[in-house]
């Protein structure tokens, strides 16, 4: 059974970072293309970033040079570092493999 788990979610002011994390068991990140999703209230689900499997990464233009996406492979374990967040960058984020995908972490961005 595949399980995706999103961690790290959270209230930050503007300007400042976090870290998410997606947990996987039962597949394998380093052989798949990861994604991370948000979705903002009343907006449509918008795509963050993509880490392959050959740790090959690209951005939306939105979060390009503010977010890193990496990988972990010894704890099968995908990342979001995101800095100098804007009240723009709230949603709930989900990350996805394959066809499954997490319950996703909710990070507000606010003063």
């Amino acid at each position: 059974q595949v399980q995706l788990v999103e961690s790290g979610g959270g209230l930050v002011q503007p300007g400042g970072s976090l870290r998410l994390s997606c947990a996987a068991s039962g597949i394998i990140f380093s052989t798949n293309a990861v994604n991370w999703y948000r979705q903002a209230p009343g907006k449509e689900r918008e795509w963050v970033a993509v880490i392959t499997r050959s740790v090959q990464t690209s951005y939306a233009d939105s979060v390009k040079g503010r977010f890193t996406i990496s990988r972990d492979n010894a704890k099968n374990t995908v990342y979001l570092q995101m800095n100098s967040l804007k009240p723009e960058d709230t949603a709930v984020y989900s990350c996805s493999s394959r066809t499954y995908w997490g319950q996703g972490t909710q990070v507000t961005v606010s003063s």
